[in-house]
């Protein structure tokens, strides 16, 4: 006997049935209509005459610009003089841009880097004596991280990004992340299957922590995302890419993870839902892939996303980057890449998968061998592209069977959270990708890539290992730093090339692979009487004192480079650094006066770091890069009215602070920065706040309790983030005067 339907179970299905019909029409619709494929063009001879006239104007009609064949399939340049002409050829625009750039370090001593992007200034140009031919050996350059989009260029506009794509054409960049803009495909897609926009925006979060919701870390965190900010950055988008495709470039777009918003069964209620979490932010909801749901969402993205930016056929899912998957059974992982990578197949046919291999090292114990390989083989080799993103510091190539086939690109992190601190690992940067390319388990090695979390700093680790990009043999490293010093300051400066030759054996020689990035100053920690070397993020893993000598000889060199913007900017920086590593000697002399019970002592060295922190303050107030005030300011510059401007405010301020909220501790810092306006307004108070406790700890002969005062600290940290503040944006005071001065006042003090 059939079983009777109620009238609202008859509602309900009616309800299934209408929103079934629905998404069917939707998919219909875009099977109906290809999308317009806009992808990059093998040679736009106009973009290329534009990256000249923007690098270097004044001789724009001196460069002939010619287009020749590539070397077996591989990207190449040549470079030489014809009737006092210069000659740019390449088989693609980043290959003639690429000339160009050759032409300015080797023959000019010209450098374009991130601390002089202005215009190139020659009298006259030099003539190329012999035909210089690069083939490249990398069939990709890689360039940008999902987060480097926020460490970095969060509030970056249009002037920037057109600087830095500038910037990616003449160092060879061929294949740069490109994952903005998609929150207003999400919301167009989401919005044809039946969502709401207040069911939409709890699955967006704020302008500042964007690639961690893209990636499925956690949904509307330090939200909402206004309506101006979705469209204005999908036509800044549109116009990186139309930039990026002009000059030979194949942009990485994202795809569908699988992440859902959090009111997704509120249209389908009887979808497959899994959960995974992401640090101590709630749990997220995970399509199943074995719900037909997910092909079909992933299918409707994809083609909304290239009707509206065109694709290159490349794109970027990264479903467990930082996350345990809610199964370790390899058939559930298999499935679950088969899925993502049917649902981008699904919309383009000739889809590629770019994949960071960052999980197999940060969940390594869950990705053993066999959940490895189920993930790996759950493709073919040619539909997938593996980023082995930390190369110079854990190969996780060597360990995985060369990804089991696939090809996979070499890559350099170098910075974590944007930490400003002099870092580097000089000799594997110049000899890895050769040598390793060259071995027999290197598998299908098929590029060099960046992968940092932030940029604008340490340029010279950057350059070293993009000098790889057109050779295939191991760079001399002292010969490459002579001549980047020669480029970088315009001069055969002895004393400059001194001091780096000293910087090339100590900060910039790491060899371990215990220390991320460059150790953080104790200032920029959470305050504490803790030994320094227990606390990693601010060991030192050279010797300080070894440092000086450097700092002196830059010094010795400023009466000749004192005008030159690159070494002003270096010179700043190595008295950062000098100064950064005497606040840990500093710490060092408290906690042993506070372990004492030496209360005049104590009171001496509060004295004294004070200072520091404040004279550091001063120092990096020099310079534009170093300070808080642009960064808060170009966050409420994208604002279109002052609530606005007050969010993006907030979000500026909490990513390099406490990063998540007052009540936990895991990410406190982790982005922090040695920027003047940031060590005044913050770091200085909250070490005023720790010496005042420890000190009435003294008075009262009590232990501090150092959880219950953190908690404390974070409550007024969180007050400060939502607290709109005035900032200082115009730099003030001289690079070397003030360097001096810091010389001068600390030399004789340090005994690190």
């Amino acid at each position: 006997m059939g079983r009777r339907f109620g009238v609202l179970e008859t509602l309900i299905m009616t309800k299934k049935i209408y929103i079934l019909i629905l998404f069917h029409l939707l998919i219909f619709s875009l099977n109906a209509s290809e999308p317009i494929i806009r992808s990059s063009q093998e040679f736009n001879k106009g973009e290329i005459e534009s990256v000249i006239k923007r690098i270097i104007p004044a001789h724009t009609d001196r460069f002939i610009i010619e287009r020749i064949e590539t070397e077996e399939g591989k990207d190449v340049f040549e470079l030489y003089s014809r009737n006092n002409k210069i000659v740019l050829a390449g088989n693609i625009g980043v290959s003639v841009t690429s000339a160009l750039n050759h032409y300015l370090k080797y023959y000019c001593y010209k450098e374009y880097s991130w601390t002089n992007m202005n215009p190139v200034v020659l009298k006259e140009l030099p003539s190329v004596p012999e035909k210089v031919r690069k083939v490249s050996p990398h069939k990709y350059r890689y360039y940008l991280n999902y987060v480097t989009f926020n460490y970095t260029a969060a509030w970056w506009d249009w002037d920037r990004w057109e600087k830095e794509l500038d910037w990616m054409a003449l160092k060879g960049i061929n294949m740069p992340l490109a994952v903005m803009g998609q929150d207003a495909v999400w919301q167009r897609v989401y919005r044809s299957l039946g969502f709401s926009d207040e069911q939409i925006s709890p699955f967006q979060s704020g302008v500042a922590y964007s690639s961690w919701n893209w990636m499925g870390c956690f949904n509307e965190w330090q939200g909402p995302l206004p309506q101006s900010w979705i469209d204005s950055h999908e036509e800044l988008q549109k116009k990186i890419l139309s930039r990026a495709r002009a000059l030979g470039m194949k942009p990485i777009l994202p795809a569908f993870t699988g992440h859902v918003t959090p009111h997704f069964k509120e249209v389908f209620p009887d979808a497959e839902l899994r959960q995974v979490k992401w640090s101590v932010f709630p749990e997220v909801n995970l399509l199943d892939p074995a719900d037909p749901l997910f092909v079909k969402i992933g299918e409707a993205f994809i083609k909304e996303l290239t009707k509206t930016f065109g694709t290159d056929h490349l794109y970027s899912v990264d479903t467990f980057i930082e996350m345990t998957p809610p199964s370790s059974d390899s058939t559930f992982l298999n499935n679950m890449v088969g899925t993502i990578y049917e649902s981008m197949a699904k919309a383009d046919p000739k889809a590629v998968w770019v994949m960071q291999g960052w999980m197999f090292y940060f969940k390594e114990r869950f990705w053993r061998d066999t959940q490895r390989k189920a993930l790996l083989n759950a493709v073919k080799d040619d539909q997938l592209i593996m980023l082995d993103l930390w190369s110079d510091n854990r190969p996780l190539w060597e360990k995985s069977n060369a990804y089991e086939g696939k090809p996979w690109i070499w890559c350099m992190i170098n910075n974590f959270g944007g930490n400003n601190s002099l870092f580097g690992k000089v000799d594997v940067l110049a000899s890895g990708p050769a040598t390793d390319r060259k071995k027999p388990n290197a598998g299908n090695m098929c590029g060099i890539g960046l992968a940092m979390e932030a940029i604008e700093n340490n340029a010279s680790m950057f350059e070293i290992l993009l000098e790889n990009t057109w050779t295939d043999q191991p760079i001399d490293v002292d010969n490459w730093i002579s001549r980047y010093v020669k480029r970088r300051y315009e001069s055969d400066n002895e004393n400059a090339k001194k001091a780096w030759n000293i910087l090339r054996n100590t900060v910039y020689n790491y060899t371990g692979d215990l220390i991320s990035c460059g150790p953080r100053s104790v200032i920029t920690i959470m305050p504490t009487i803790a030994k320094i070397s227990q606390r990693v993020s601010a060991y030192s893993y050279y010797q300080p004192k070894d440092v000086i000598p450097a700092w002196e000889y830059m010094l010795l060199a400023s009466k000749e480079l004192k005008n030159n913007n690159s070494f002003q900017y270096d010179l700043l920086d190595l008295t950062r650094q000098m100064l950064a590593n005497y606040s840990n000697e500093l710490q060092e002399d408290y906690r042993q006066a506070f372990n004492k019970k030496d209360i005049e002592s104590h009171r001496s060295v509060r004295k004294a770091f004070l200072e520091l922190i404040d004279d550091m303050d001063i120092v990096m107030s020099a310079r534009t890069e170093f300070m808080f005030g642009p960064w808060v300011e170009a966050a409420r510059a994208w604002g279109t009215n002052d609530e606005e401007r007050d969010l993006y405010e907030r979000n500026a301020k909490n990513l390099l602070t406490l990063w998540h909220g007052p009540e936990y501790r895991n990410l406190d810092d982790y982005a922090c920065r040695q920027w003047a306006g940031l060590l005044g307004q913050y770091y200085k108070i909250r070490w005023i706040r720790f010496f005042d406790y420890m000190e009435e700890c003294l008075l009262k002969d009590e232990k501090p309790d150092m959880n219950s005062f953190a908690a404390e600290l974070r409550k007024w940290q969180w007050e400060w983030i939502h607290r709109h503040t005035e900032h200082v944006v115009e730099p003030k005071g001289n690079a070397v005067e003030l360097s001096f001065q810091m010389y001068n006042k600390y030399k004789d003090l340090m005994h690190i």
